[in-house]
C-alpha cells in the first residue's frame, strides 16, 4: 500500500514538473526555429538562433527597452523596500487602535482593481505634466510612482515584523540609538530574508508590468520590454521565432534575480507566514 501511494505521488510530481517546465522548453526551442516551424509545432532545436537574434536587433531596439524596464524595475524595488518596510514596521512596533483602523482600510484598498484607477491616475499625471514634466506622462517616474509600494507589501512586512525579536529594539534604545537608527541599523540587517523575498516579488511584478506602462508611456523610446514584445506580436505577419528570442532575453533578468536569491526568498516567505 505504501509503495502504491509513493508511486502515485511520484507520477503526480512528474506530471506537475512536466507541465511547469514544458512552456520554458518550448520557448527556448522555438527561439532557434523559423516562424513556420514554430507554428508547425516543431519541438526539436533548430539552427536559426543567430538569424532570429539578428532580425530582432535590426527590427527593434530591444536593448533600449531592456534598459527602460531595468530602470523602472530597480527604482520601484528600492523605493518599495524602503516605504513598505517602514510602514509595516511602524504598524507593528508602534501599535494602537487608530493605526489598526488605518491598516484595515489599507487592506480594503486591495479589493479595488487597478483598471478602475487608471483613468484618475492618467488625469492626475496629465495635470502634473504641465508643472513637473519629468514626472508627467511618458516618463519612467509616472510608471514608478503608482507602483512603488502596495498594500500587500505593507501587509507582508507587518507580518514579518511579528517574528522580529523586540528585545533588540530595547537593547538599541538603551545604547542610545534613535528610532530611525533602530530601523536602519537593527531592523533592516535582521530582516534581510524578508527584504529578499519582497524584492523578488516587486522586481518581477515591475519587470512584467504591462497595463499601466501601455497607458502612460506613449513614445517608442520609453517603451518597456513587455510593450515591445506585444508590438512584435501585433504585426500583420508576426515572426514567432523572433518573438520567442525576445521573450527568452526578457526572461533572463527575472530568472537570474530569482535563482540568486531563492534561498532568502523561501526563508522570507516562511518567516512571514509564521
Amino acid at each position: 500500500m505504501a509503495k502504491t501511494k509513493l508511486t502515485f505521488t511520484y507520477l503526480f510530481l512528474i506530471v506537475a514538473a512536466f507541465v511547469s517546465i514544458f512552456p520554458f522548453f518550448w520557448m527556448i526551442v522555438s527561439s532557434t526555429n523559423l516562424s513556420v516551424e514554430v507554428t508547425g509545432g516543431k519541438l526539436l532545436p533548430g539552427a536559426h538562433l543567430i538569424d532570429n537574434l539578428t532580425k530582432l536587433t535590426e527590427s527593434v531596439d530591444i536593448w533600449n527597452a531592456m534598459w527602460n524596464s531595468a530602470k523602472i524595475a530597480v527604482s520601484t524595488t528600492i523605493l518599495a523596500m524602503l516605504i513598505a518596510s517602514l510602514a509595516g514596521y511602524g504598524f507593528e512596533v508602534y501599535r494602537s487602535k487608530a493605526k489598526d483602523i488605518v491598516f484595515n482600510i489599507l487592506l480594503l484598498s486591495m479589493m479595488i482593481p487597478f483598471a478602475a484607477l487608471m483613468v484618475p491616475l492618467y488625469r492626475m499625471f496629465g495635470q502634473i505634466t504641465n508643472f513637473i514634466p519629468f514626472i508627467g506622462i511618458d516618463t519612467p517616474a509616472a510608471v514608478v510612482i503608482p507602483t512603488m509600494t502596495t498594500a500587500f507589501l505593507i501587509f507582508f512586512f507587518r507580518q514579518s515584523t511579528k517574528m522580529f525579536p523586540k528585545d533588540l529594539l530595547e537593547a538599541g534604545r538603551m545604547d542610545g540609538l534613535s528610532e530611525l537608527g533602530l530601523f536602519f541599523r537593527v531592523y533592516m540587517p535582521t530582516m534581510k530574508t524578508s527584504y529578499a523575498a519582497a524584492a523578488i516579488i516587486t522586481f518581477m511584478s515591475s519587470w512584467n508590468n504591462y497595463l499601466w506602462p501601455l497607458v502612460i508611456l506613449q513614445t517608442p523610446e520609453n517603451q518597456t520590454i513587455p510593450l515591445l514584445i506585444s508590438n512584435l506580436g501585433s504585426s500583420y505577419s508576426p515572426d514567432y521565432g523572433v518573438i520567442m528570442i525576445a521573450i527568452v532575453i526578457s526572461t533572463l533578468p527575472t530568472a537570474l534575480v530569482f535563482f540568486l536569491m531563492q534561498k532568502h526568498f523561501v526563508a522570507g516567505m516562511v518567516g512571514s507566514v509564521k
